[in-house]
């Protein structure tokens, strides 16, 4: 059982002491983890944040732990009201910082180091001294010999890892009017920004818990909901909370783990997969839950029969833990939505939608459906209201109907006119929704799900039917990359030709049986939809001192498109150019160049990467959201998405970004190959310099450079054997100065080049 320090009426000298020492976990472990060359750029990485969240109006320090953080001098967080600041950074002890320990704990100076001198992290001699030192000598003997031995035992259960090696303390000032919910956190570095990490602002009092090194446990307080619990799970630990709950009151207990950290890469489940029970004070279990329908983050609802003094118990699913597996948890009676109907509406229509949930005061909600907005939308919740992160509903221009039972057979099946948009409920285990409508030979129809991308916990299942009976087309489960928090894609999705003239039917249940009033869709009948949404990936980039560097755009298609994109900075500060500005048609993925010019502000910029395309004579544009790839489990890539793309373009040392000087695409015959220039700024090292291509593809290679009219020249080349007429593809090249002496350096990479390859 951990203990606690309470958000109000806490000796903060206490406070930061306790954080200091949970702050060494990550130090120590790092002495276990073994040195290993490092790439040619270190990419700095925030691992987790302890705790994740506090309460506005407060100030307070947070653990941090991660990688490559030396030099760690700025913290950056998204939206307004949170500021934040480092406080220091600590990196692995080494054995010359245990022989200081001993030193001191042997000796205990005659003349202790003065006020100035501890504050700058020095001894009394002036000697600069890991600040994890001073940490480890206020703790007493029996507790540093267990904090050791817990660390270097043979037996310890802790096992290294270098995502974790490196900490630091941060200090994070909430404004007591700051938005309540997520924020992303970021780190500058000499070597640019971190990704980015969750830190909640929440608006109930607080507490974290103290598990020095998990191993030395101090009395645990009595909460009063509500209550926000901050902790992190050790191997093997089982959390244990005690509340003081009152006769009538309907408790919302609801869990934030996986939603702070969503996958963790070398875990299996890829995820801190929290688990919570409840006992009452009889000791008995009165509730228990693993997660909330398909979101592995649980939730309890439970109204107190009786007074008294309740315990709560949080641990792993598979008693696993780390440092970074760090979690919130939240006690209170506020209003709690589970659930909405219907799960969004057609453009510009004016919609209340119904709630279902705990502790409501309003039945109803008024939907915003604004031809602004966008398709997928968030609810604007009452104030003081929770909901799970993932409610959200869907706006459409295609005429809506609504569902009306009886509706499980052919002979009681609505009939609908497509297109349409069907919102409906499977209500029970084992219900079937008919639709009927009239098709042509020779159409495409699509029927498509929209139920769990919008919070509904249904794992459809589509068939469609000709008259006979016979079945068309069926599917269970479409992947969409764009839904890059979840971890099971269980919308369905079909495209089918139809044969000839007459009825069909369209039926959608629930794959595993299951049903209620919470598991509402939208289906959409009727011909493709043509249409396409943008993700952008790193979402933190950091620009070389040669201004340019590679971006991954991913074009997530829909309803059969294959057109090309247009790609474009929206609204940029001066200087910062896109280069290869495209997706191919038929492509899914290209790399692109964000390039920006020397003297850029001194603070990250945050950047907007809009695509264009024409489909069906309109023109339409979509905002690609910053992403970050992120491994599950060793094997499965997820595209998560962040608030902001911020890049830090602080270190850019040259002048303006090189250009094409061809119209682009080059056309790059099969079999044959096509001389292209490039404008560079470093014309003085022409024509010693050597390319080199990044992830080329299959076929393409690029010939020696000459010097053109002062511009950079090469030829492109294209192997018959290995390439076709239409493809179509970025080149990211690099250049490298090749001196006279043989060494070589990177001048950096090139606008991406659009090549296209021509019969």
């Amino acid at each position: 059982m951990g203990s606690l320090l309470l958000g109000r009426g806490l000796n903060a000298g206490w406070a930061n002491r306790c954080l200091s020492i949970g702050l060494l976990v990550g130090c120590l472990v790092a002495l276990c983890v073994p040195a290993a060359a490092g790439p040619r750029f270190r990419e700095p990485h925030i691992a987790y944040l302890f705790p994740a969240g506090w309460q506005r109006g407060n100030t307070i320090r947070v653990w941090c732990g991660g990688q490559y953080l030396a030099g760690m001098d700025r913290v950056y967080v998204s939206g307004k009201g949170v500021r934040g600041m480092v406080i220091f950074y600590a990196p692995p002890l080494n054995s010359e910082d245990f022989d200081e320990l001993r030193r001191r704990r042997a000796a205990r100076r005659n003349q202790p180091a003065t006020a100035a001198q501890a504050s700058a992290g020095q001894d009394a001699d002036g000697k600069q001294w890991n600040p994890l030192i001073d940490v480890l000598d206020e703790l007493n003997q029996q507790e540093l010999q267990t904090v050791l031995g817990d660390f270097f035992s043979p037996n310890t259960k802790r096992q290294p890892n270098a995502q974790i090696s490196d900490t630091a303390f941060l200090e994070f000032t909430i404004d007591p009017d700051a938005e309540p919910g997520d924020r992303e956190v970021r780190i500058g570095t000499p070597n640019g920004l971190t990704n980015a990490m969750l830190f909640q602002v929440g608006v109930s009092p607080e507490v974290y818990e103290v598990q020095p090194f998990g191993v030395i446990k101090r009395p645990t307080p009595v909460l009063e909901p509500p209550v926000v619990i901050n902790g992190q799970s050790t191997p093997g630990d089982v959390d244990h909370f005690r509340i003081r709950a009152h006769r009538g009151q309907r408790l919302v207990i609801e869990v934030f783990a996986r939603h702070l950290n969503p996958y963790l890469a070398d875990a299996v489940p890829g995820w801190f997969q929290a688990v919570i029970a409840l006992y009452d004070p009889r000791g008995q279990q009165v509730a228990f839950a693993d997660d909330d329908h398909f979101d592995p983050d649980p939730v309890l609802h439970y109204e107190v029969p009786e007074d008294g003094e309740y315990t709560l118990e949080i641990r792993d699913a598979l008693y696993r833990g780390r440092e970074d597996f760090v979690y919130r948890v939240r006690i209170s009676e506020q209003p709690f939505i589970t659930r909405i109907f219907p799960l969004g509406g057609r453009e510009g229509a004016g919609l209340s939608v119904l709630l279902g949930g705990w502790n409501l005061a309003a039945k109803e909600a008024r939907l915003d459906t604004r031809p602004e907005g966008g398709e997928i939308r968030r609810l604007a919740l009452p104030p003081g209201t929770s909901a799970r992160h993932h409610l959200a509903y869907a706006v459409n221009t295609l005429p809506e109907v609504t569902e009306e039972e009886p509706n499980n057979t052919r002979k009681e099946a609505r009939r609908v006119t497509p297109p349409v948009i069907i919102n409906g409920t499977i209500s029970r285990p084992g219900d079937v929704d008919c639709y009927l409508f009239r098709g042509r030979a020779g159409e495409t129809v699509v029927a498509a799900v929209n139920a769990r991308a919008l919070g509904s916990p249904l794992d459809s299942l589509v068939r469609l039917t000709d008259a006979s009976g016979r079945v068309l087309a069926w599917n269970d489960d479409h992947p969409d990359p764009g839904l890059g928090l979840l971890a099971h894609h269980a919308d369905s999705y079909l495209s089918a030709q139809l044969p000839k003239d007459g009825d069909y039917l369209v039926t959608i249940t629930d794959t595993t049986g299951q049903g209620g009033e919470e598991y509402g869709y939208r289906l959409r009948v009727g011909p493709p939809q043509p249409d396409f949404a943008l993700r952008v990936a790193p979402a933190s980039v950091n620009l070389p001192a040669s201004g340019a560097l590679p971006l991954t755009v991913r074009a997530i298609r829909r309803d059969g498109f294959t057109g090309a994109i247009e790609l474009a900075l929206s609204d940029p500060p001066a200087g910062f150019r896109l280069g290869g500005a495209w997706v191919p048609p038929g492509r899914d993925t290209v790399r692109v160049t964000l390039a920006a010019p020397k003297g850029v502000p001194g603070e990250p910029v945050a950047l907007r990467i809009e695509g264009c395309a024409q489909i069906g004579g309109t023109l339409v544009t979509r905002v690609a959201v910053p992403a970050d790839e992120m491994e599950q489990a060793f094997a499965y890539w997820h595209l998560v998405p962040r608030q902001e793309l911020l890049v830090d373009a602080t270190r850019v040392r040259g002048a303006a970004p090189a250009e094409v000087a061809d119209a682009v695409p080059i056309r790059v015959p099969a079999g044959g190959s096509v001389q292209t220039r490039v404008r560079v700024p470093w014309r003085w090292a022409l024509p010693n310099v050597d390319l080199e291509l990044d992830d080329p593809p299959k076929g393409i290679t690029v010939g020696s450079v000459i010097a053109l009219a002062g511009d950079l020249a090469f030829a492109i080349k294209a192997d018959a054997t290995a390439v076709k007429p239409g493809d179509a593809d970025n080149l990211i090249i690099e250049a490298f100065a090749r001196p006279r002496e043989g060494r070589r350096y990177s001048l950096g990479f090139l606008p991406a080049i659009p090549i296209e390859v021509v019969p």
